[in-house]
Protein backbone atom coordinates (compact mmCIF):
# COMPACT_ATOMS: atom_id res chain seq x y z
CA UNK A 1 0.00 0.00 0.00
CA UNK A 2 1.22 3.51 -0.79
CA UNK A 3 2.12 5.50 2.29
CA UNK A 4 -0.31 8.29 3.14
CA UNK A 5 -3.20 6.84 1.15
CA UNK A 6 -6.52 5.51 2.36
CA UNK A 7 -6.82 1.87 3.42
CA UNK A 8 -10.14 1.54 1.65
CA UNK A 9 -10.37 -0.41 -1.56
CA UNK A 10 -13.46 0.42 -3.59
CA UNK A 11 -15.11 -2.40 -5.59
CA UNK A 12 -14.62 -1.93 -9.33
CA UNK A 13 -17.79 -2.34 -11.38
CA UNK A 14 -17.56 -4.77 -14.29
CA UNK A 15 -18.89 -4.84 -17.84
CA UNK A 16 -22.66 -5.30 -17.69
CA UNK A 17 -23.16 -2.90 -14.77
CA UNK A 18 -25.51 -0.14 -16.04
CA UNK A 19 -23.50 2.64 -14.33
CA UNK A 20 -20.73 2.04 -16.90
CA UNK A 21 -23.09 2.98 -19.73
CA UNK A 22 -24.52 6.12 -18.12
CA UNK A 23 -23.54 9.67 -18.99
CA UNK A 24 -22.55 11.02 -15.58
CA UNK A 25 -23.70 14.12 -13.73
CA UNK A 26 -21.29 17.01 -13.16
CA UNK A 27 -19.31 17.43 -9.98
CA UNK A 28 -20.86 20.43 -8.23
CA UNK A 29 -19.40 20.23 -4.72
CA UNK A 30 -15.65 20.47 -4.18
CA UNK A 31 -15.19 19.53 -0.53
CA UNK A 32 -13.60 17.02 1.85
CA UNK A 33 -15.84 14.25 0.49
CA UNK A 34 -14.42 14.76 -3.01
CA UNK A 35 -10.89 14.79 -1.57
CA UNK A 36 -11.64 11.50 0.23
CA UNK A 37 -13.07 10.02 -2.98
CA UNK A 38 -9.86 11.09 -4.75
CA UNK A 39 -7.69 9.25 -2.18
CA UNK A 40 -9.89 6.13 -2.21
CA UNK A 41 -10.01 5.99 -6.01
CA UNK A 42 -6.23 6.43 -6.27
CA UNK A 43 -5.63 3.61 -3.81
CA UNK A 44 -8.10 1.41 -5.71
CA UNK A 45 -6.43 2.26 -9.04
CA UNK A 46 -2.91 1.52 -7.75
CA UNK A 47 -3.95 -1.78 -6.18
CA UNK A 48 -5.83 -2.95 -9.32
CA UNK A 49 -3.22 -2.09 -10.80
CA UNK A 50 -4.17 0.58 -13.32
CA UNK A 51 -3.22 4.00 -14.64
CA UNK A 52 -6.67 5.60 -14.54
CA UNK A 53 -10.01 5.11 -12.80
CA UNK A 54 -13.30 6.93 -13.38
CA UNK A 55 -16.07 7.41 -10.80
CA UNK A 56 -18.59 5.21 -12.68
CA UNK A 57 -16.11 2.34 -12.36
CA UNK A 58 -16.62 2.50 -8.58
CA UNK A 59 -20.40 2.90 -8.91
CA UNK A 60 -20.70 6.69 -8.85
CA UNK A 61 -22.39 8.47 -11.74
CA UNK A 62 -20.07 11.46 -11.42
CA UNK A 63 -17.90 13.26 -14.00
CA UNK A 64 -14.65 12.62 -12.15
CA UNK A 65 -11.53 10.52 -12.67
CA UNK A 66 -8.07 9.93 -11.24
CA UNK A 67 -4.94 9.00 -13.16
CA UNK A 68 -1.19 8.53 -12.97
CA UNK A 69 0.68 7.95 -16.23
CA UNK A 70 3.85 7.17 -14.28
CA UNK A 71 5.81 9.74 -16.24
CA UNK A 72 6.99 11.70 -13.22
CA UNK A 73 3.93 13.94 -13.02
CA UNK A 74 2.45 12.00 -10.10
CA UNK A 75 -1.22 11.30 -9.49
CA UNK A 76 -3.93 13.75 -10.42
CA UNK A 77 -7.67 14.08 -10.93
CA UNK A 78 -10.04 15.91 -13.24
CA UNK A 79 -13.62 16.81 -12.46
CA UNK A 80 -16.04 17.62 -15.29
CA UNK A 81 -13.59 16.72 -18.08
CA UNK A 82 -14.16 17.86 -21.65
CA UNK A 83 -11.90 16.92 -24.58
CA UNK A 84 -11.13 20.39 -25.89
CA UNK A 85 -8.61 19.54 -28.60
CA UNK A 86 -7.29 16.42 -30.33
CA UNK A 87 -4.45 15.92 -32.83
CA UNK A 88 -2.98 13.02 -34.72
CA UNK A 89 -3.63 9.35 -34.30
CA UNK A 90 -2.10 6.43 -32.40
CA UNK A 91 -3.01 2.76 -32.14
CA UNK A 92 -1.90 0.78 -29.12
CA UNK A 93 -3.08 -2.03 -26.85
CA UNK A 94 -5.73 -0.80 -24.47
CA UNK A 95 -7.51 -2.46 -21.59
CA UNK A 96 -9.90 -1.48 -18.82
CA UNK A 97 -10.19 -2.33 -15.13
CA UNK A 98 -13.92 -2.89 -15.70
CA UNK A 99 -13.16 -5.51 -18.37
CA UNK A 100 -10.26 -7.39 -16.75
CA UNK A 101 -7.58 -9.17 -18.77
CA UNK A 102 -8.84 -8.05 -22.17
CA UNK A 103 -6.53 -5.94 -24.34
CA UNK A 104 -7.10 -4.82 -27.92
CA UNK A 105 -5.42 -2.37 -30.31
CA UNK A 106 -7.47 0.82 -29.98
CA UNK A 107 -7.16 3.98 -32.03
CA UNK A 108 -6.95 7.25 -30.10
CA UNK A 109 -5.75 10.79 -30.75
CA UNK A 110 -1.98 11.09 -30.30
CA UNK A 111 -2.26 14.40 -28.41
CA UNK A 112 -5.19 15.85 -26.50
CA UNK A 113 -6.14 18.79 -24.35
CA UNK A 114 -8.67 18.16 -21.59
CA UNK A 115 -10.37 21.03 -19.78
CA UNK A 116 -11.95 20.52 -16.38
CA UNK A 117 -11.64 21.34 -12.71
CA UNK A 118 -9.24 20.34 -9.95
CA UNK A 119 -10.20 19.13 -6.47
CA UNK A 120 -10.90 22.72 -5.35
CA UNK A 121 -13.07 23.55 -8.36
CA UNK A 122 -10.44 25.65 -10.13
CA UNK A 123 -10.30 25.49 -13.93
CA UNK A 124 -7.47 23.29 -15.25
CA UNK A 125 -6.16 22.26 -18.65
CA UNK A 126 -4.22 19.03 -19.02
CA UNK A 127 -2.35 18.29 -22.22
CA UNK A 128 -1.20 14.77 -22.91
CA UNK A 129 0.68 12.80 -25.52
CA UNK A 130 1.10 9.04 -25.99
CA UNK A 131 0.08 7.15 -22.80
CA UNK A 132 -1.27 10.24 -21.01
CA UNK A 133 -3.32 11.13 -24.09
CA UNK A 134 -4.77 7.60 -24.13
CA UNK A 135 -5.58 7.73 -20.39
CA UNK A 136 -7.30 11.14 -20.66
CA UNK A 137 -9.44 9.95 -23.58
CA UNK A 138 -10.26 6.57 -21.99
CA UNK A 139 -11.35 8.10 -18.66
CA UNK A 140 -13.30 10.94 -20.32
CA UNK A 141 -15.10 8.24 -22.32
CA UNK A 142 -16.05 6.53 -19.04
CA UNK A 143 -17.83 9.61 -17.67
CA UNK A 144 -19.74 9.80 -20.97
CA UNK A 145 -20.88 6.15 -20.71
CA UNK A 146 -18.49 4.91 -23.42
CA UNK A 147 -16.18 1.91 -23.10
CA UNK A 148 -13.02 1.22 -25.08
CA UNK A 149 -14.87 -1.71 -26.72
CA UNK A 150 -17.00 0.93 -28.50
CA UNK A 151 -13.81 2.29 -30.14
CA UNK A 152 -12.80 -1.04 -31.70
CA UNK A 153 -13.29 -1.91 -35.35
CA UNK A 154 -16.38 -4.09 -35.93
CA UNK A 155 -14.16 -7.17 -36.42
CA UNK A 156 -12.10 -6.53 -33.27
CA UNK A 157 -15.28 -5.80 -31.28
CA UNK A 158 -16.76 -9.17 -32.37
CA UNK A 159 -13.55 -10.90 -31.24
CA UNK A 160 -13.62 -9.09 -27.89
CA UNK A 161 -17.29 -9.90 -27.25
CA UNK A 162 -16.67 -13.58 -28.15
CA UNK A 163 -13.77 -13.73 -25.66
CA UNK A 164 -15.95 -12.14 -22.98
CA UNK A 165 -18.80 -14.61 -23.66
CA UNK A 166 -16.40 -17.58 -23.59
CA UNK A 167 -14.89 -16.35 -20.33
CA UNK A 168 -18.34 -15.89 -18.77
CA UNK A 169 -19.48 -19.34 -19.91
CA UNK A 170 -16.32 -20.93 -18.52
CA UNK A 171 -16.76 -19.17 -15.17
CA UNK A 172 -20.42 -20.23 -15.04
CA UNK A 173 -19.62 -23.88 -15.79
CA UNK A 174 -16.95 -23.92 -13.06
CA UNK A 175 -19.54 -22.60 -10.56
CA UNK A 176 -22.03 -25.26 -11.65
CA UNK A 177 -19.53 -28.13 -11.16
Amino acid sequence: MRKGHSDQLLPIRLLGDPVLRTSCRPVETFDDLLAKLYEDMLETMYRAPGVGLAAPQVGLSLRFFVFDAGEGGGPSAIANPVLADQHGSQVDEEGCLSIPNLYFPTERAARVLVEGQDLRGNHISVEGEELLSRILQHETDHVNGTLFLDRLSPEERRKAMALIRDRDLEARSRRDD
